[in-house]
């Protein structure tokens, strides 16, 4: 899975850090998810998603093969 959070961040001009504090998570999480090593749960996914004020569709991108 894909996702276009590093893109929302430099959009809204906030940190890994700063995110992680909105959402509830480590830095190293958004870290992780931005390199896509990481898929996050249901629950950060919209978490994450409404912070930037999107659908989760918008945010994550689900591959072919995922």
């Amino acid at each position: 899975m894909k996702n276009n959070i590093r893109v929302e961040r430099a959009i809204a001009n906030i940190t890994q850090e700063e995110l992680a504090a909105f959402v509830g998570c480590s830095r190293q999480t958004i870290n992780a998810m931005e390199k896509n090593n990481y898929v996050p749960s249901t629950v950060l996914s919209m978490k994450i998603a409404r912070h930037f004020a999107k659908s989760v569709e918008d945010i994550f991108i689900l591959e072919a093969d995922d």
